[in-house]
């Protein structure tokens, strides 16, 4: 009856995955290739996990 209550998990992954990305490039600028690459690889996870939700 409220589903506008619910979020969709897919949704929320794919906010946090772009946020992580945006990080990831704002590390980079600033010269922090490991930050650059420690967010870079959390994205790549986290991506795994939205690609299986994403196709139903």
């Amino acid at each position: 009856m409220f589903s506008f209550f619910k979020t969709n998990q897919a949704k929320r992954l794919k906010k946090q995955h772009s946020m992580l990305l945006e990080q990831a490039m704002l590390a980079q600028r600033r010269g922090d290739i490991r930050a650059y690459s420690r967010l870079t690889a959390e994205a790549e996870e986290l991506y795994t996990r939205i690609k299986p939700l994403s196709s139903d």
